[in-house]
């Protein structure tokens, strides 16, 4: 297994680690319901099921 020959300094560390970083999620909003959420997931208003602004399952009509 390799050694390093050389200590790395904590200024060289930080400088490699700057370009990882944590991002903000996107959002959008729908235009149908008005509800807030990430693009290309499925979402809940109210207990129902949405994708892209359309109802998929319809949870208040119960047997």
């Amino acid at each position: 297994m390799a050694h390093p020959k050389r200590k790395t300094s904590k200024s060289r560390r930080d400088k490699r680690r700057t370009h990882y970083k944590a991002e903000r999620p996107t959002l959008t909003v729908c235009k149908e319901t008005g509800a807030v959420h990430t693009p290309h997931r499925a979402y809940t208003v109210d207990g129902n099921l949405y994708y892209n602004g359309k109802l998929i399952i319809d949870n208040t009509a119960t047997v």
